[in-house]
């Protein structure tokens, strides 16, 4: 792994923009989490033994190189794992579009089977979609799709692995797969509602063959209170750390925080802190998900809901309140804060991949006729940091000033348009 991740970096280095090979990136999606990225760099390394051509196959973390440290527990794997942070490419490291531009792009997408919109112009690169979410990509003849709703992307490269090149497993693959496969699958416990059993499978096959793996449960818990560790971020880093967004007449953010709503909604000028993340990222509303783990390993899920406009933020909470597909059994719970609305979540199965069609139903409601072209996916709108382009991101000249009544003034003209 080492040696290709070495010829990956001298190339990028060596490339220009519109001379020399070709690049086959394997990309993960913008969350750029465990098995987002395990899942780029495993099957990029499979493709590289597999597959070769004249294309350099190449393993791309979509994200800021910058940004790695918010993703502690990534890091924390790389580390256990003896792979050197230095031999990774970043989204910021490689201009996709200039490639696209020059005719020397090919894109392999893992742990997502569509582009965001703002990618919407590499769809002609995509050859290939390996993937556990809902499948949302047209069929193409040109396009091979493998989309399994299993816990873990990383179960559907192992599968492939282990049928079509399995010598080329060893120890150090191995510990990333399976660490990507326990940590999706929340140590593989059926209470979690995560796990089927392909991926038994497939982390059994892989203890199988190296027994010299840490133990399962162990695992787990280095790589959980890796993620949990949210010393020495501000309430930004926070939000950004595990953050995917939705847009359509209304621009919204969810987060997953590591702690207890308690703990952070007593945070030193929370509201404030909020309102300034909401005006640079020009999102309108704030959807924070916390979640915590019992002795037992149960999770505990909240909810809250952040917007300066009381319209937006007791209609949101009402359709999340009114769901059903999942019901997420809302509590109300009391906030310290004028403008966040907080929930116990009764259904602790009902995790951010759930949520988020509720969601995006809510803005396709309000939406008026749920044009497609207002429909922007589940994990990029609008850009942040973590999603920015290397030509650089629409808001970094800045954005007009967010007002509530702005938001007032947005929400009143979407209710007008669904009375129609």
């Amino acid at each position: 792994m080492e040696e290709f991740l070495t010829s990956c970096q001298r190339a990028v280095k060596l490339s220009s923009d519109q001379v020399g090979p070709g690049f086959h990136v394997v990309l993960g999606n913008e969350a750029c989490d465990i098995d987002s990225m395990v899942s780029a760099l495993a099957y990029a390394y499979f493709l590289s033994k597999t597959a070769p051509g004249e294309m350099l196959i190449l393993p791309l973390l979509n994200t800021r190189q910058s940004e790695l440290r918010l993703r502690s527990d990534s890091v924390f794997l790389l580390r256990r794992a003896a792979l050197s942070l230095d031999l990774l490419v970043f989204r910021d490291q490689l201009d996709l579009r200039a490639l696209q531009r020059a005719g020397r792009l090919r894109l392999t997408l893992v742990d997502h089977n569509v582009l965001p919109s703002s990618d919407s112009d590499l769809e002609e690169a995509v050859a290939e979609v390996i993937d556990h979410h809902q499948l949302e990509r047209d069929p193409s003849p040109t396009c091979p799709v493998t989309v399994e709703t299993v816990g873990s992307c990383a179960t559907l490269v192992t599968e492939r692995i282990i049928q079509k090149a399995p010598e080329i497993l060893d120890l150090q693959l191995a510990h990333l797969l399976y660490a990507a496969i326990v940590v999706d699958c929340v140590d593989m416990s059926p209470a979690a509602g995560k796990v089927t059993p392909k991926d038994s499978q497939y982390a059994a096959a892989l203890e199988n063959r190296f027994p010299a793996l840490p133990q399962r449960g162990a695992l787990f818990q280095e790589l959980h209170r890796a993620k949990l560790d949210v010393s020495g971020l501000n309430t930004e880093e926070m939000l950004l750390k595990d953050m995917k967004a939705v847009s359509g007449t209304l621009n919204l953010s969810v987060s997953v925080l590591y702690i207890s709503l308690q703990e952070f909604l007593q945070r030193e000028d929370l509201e404030a802190e909020l309102s300034c993340f909401c005006q640079k990222y020009g999102y309108d509303l704030l959807l924070l998900m916390t979640i915590f783990f019992t002795e037992s390993k149960e999770p505990i899920r909240e909810l809250a809901v952040f917007s300066h406009s009381p319209t937006c933020r007791e209609q949101v909470s009402q359709y999340l309140e009114q769901a059903q597909s999942p019901a997420l059994n809302l509590s109300p719970l009391s906030s310290p804060h004028s403008h966040i609305s907080a929930y116990h979540q009764g259904n602790s199965l009902a995790s951010r991949k759930k949520l988020l069609p509720i969601v995006k139903d809510f803005l396709t409601t309000w939406d008026g006729y749920g044009c497609p072209g207002d429909r922007e996916e589940l994990s990029q709108v609008p850009p942040t940091p973590m999603n920015s382009l290397v030509e650089g991101s629409p808001l970094d000249n800045g954005l007009p000033r967010i007002t509530s009544q702005a938001l007032e003034e947005k929400f009143s003209q979407m209710v007008n348009r669904t009375d129609l």
